[in-house]
């Protein structure tokens, strides 16, 4: 009998007081066979199972029994990691399938609630940001689950939206705009967001496409207008009102990690003021996305930060406007036509997510769903 099997069967005849010929006439067996079963080298079929539960009037699973602990061992996969920085052994993991290559997004708990995730990270293979993963719900990484890269929090209301409207699950990778085009050129997420502005034109995205990438078809469409500015403590008790006030000793910054619009914005405006990055008390201090530097902020790690509005809304802390810019969602014309991708871009039309984007986070939705190129 296979090792991941238990059996009774021995001590209930015994305890019946049914001697093994007897019973093994009586379920038309050979005496033999009852012996093989005892020992656990013989596994019974169906029908001798139900036989012999029967003649000992006890049920099935009281003869015979999965043993503890003996469920489908978790299975493995090598997989990218879609993660600014290494991942950790054991972090939790989404996984989905991109044609033939399988790819990972880190999740952390929230204050109250564990993850949603299909697996962890077992081992990490060094700065190629790949990883051996242990997942638990390799088949619910279908067709109908698109990969998110970017760094807007308000992509969180279209994902949700998605999903409860077709089923279709977004899973959502945090990623500057720069790191998130290069995963969407690599071929490791289906949809990248981006905010990146030429400065010699003011135009954003197209640009810095048509000149990284210039032979890939890409289709962009427009998610929202936003505001980037100032996210300050609530009544802003540092008195902060622009880029200068950064430079004085008593505030403290919480930087965007190089590669991302915010960063290029901050230098922007730090070289028109005439300031000099090492004025800034936490230029160096890393916040890997809007909601993570706005964070910093209401944790009173940092006095102020540059993000977007609906960064400051989210964590109820004071805003003031330097910046217009408009986020764009950027994917390859092939991955337009899957039907998943069909379906988060009808949901892009809809004037209910139009109305949330406006009251929930503060953006100019006059644009979203255009298609730009």
């Amino acid at each position: 009998m296979k090792p991941n099997i238990q059996n009774r069967l021995a001590q209930v005849r015994k305890s019946r007081g049914v001697g093994a010929s007897d019973l093994a006439r009586r379920v038309n067996v050979s005496r033999q066979t009852i012996y093989a079963i005892e020992a656990g080298t013989y596994v019974p079929n169906t029908e001798v199972a139900l036989r012999l539960a029967r003649e000992l009037e006890v049920g099935i699973d009281e003869l015979f029994s999965l043993e503890e602990g003996t469920l489908a061992s978790p299975e493995s996969l090598t997989a990218d990691v879609l993660s600014a920085v290494p991942p950790a052994k054991g972090q939790p993991v989404r996984i989905c399938q991109i044609g033939s290559r399988w790819v990972s997004v880190p999740v952390s708990a929230s204050p109250y609630y564990m993850p949603e995730a299909d697996g962890i990270v077992r081992q990490s293979r060094g700065s190629d940001h790949r990883a051996d993963l242990v997942v638990f719900a390799k088949e619910e990484a279908s067709q109908k689950r698109l990969v998110l890269a970017g760094c807007d929090p308000a992509t969180g209301l279209l994902s949700r939206m998605v999903e409860k409207i077709s089923g279709v699950e977004v899973v959502s990778a945090a990623a500057s705009s720069k790191l998130a085009l290069n995963w969407l050129k690599q071929g490791r997420v289906h949809i990248a967001g981006s905010h990146l502005e030429d400065p010699k034109t003011g135009e954003f995205n197209l640009p810095f496409l048509r000149r990284e990438f210039p032979d890939e078809d890409f289709s962009v469409v427009t998610f929202a207008r936003w505001e980037e500015g100032l996210v300050l403590a609530p009544s802003n008790p540092k008195h902060i009102q622009k880029v200068e006030d950064l430079a004085r000793k008593n505030v403290r910054f919480a930087n965007r990690e190089p590669g991302s619009g915010s960063r290029a914005l901050l230098d922007r405006l730090l070289e028109k003021a005439g300031l000099e990055a090492n004025k800034i008390q936490g230029y160096e201090r890393v916040a890997y996305g809007h909601l993570a530097a706005a964070y910093c902020v209401v944790s009173q790690e940092a006095d102020a930060c540059l993000a977007t509005r609906s960064a400051a809304k989210a964590f109820g802390l004071d805003f003031i406007p330097l910046h217009s810019e408009r986020y764009d969602l950027v994917m390859r014309r092939k991955t337009a036509d899957l039907p998943a991708a069909k379906a988060f871009l009808d949901v892009l039309q809809r004037a209910t997510l139009r109305r949330k984007l406006e009251v929930l986070a503060g953006y100019d939705t006059s644009q979203t769903g255009a298609v730009i190129a």
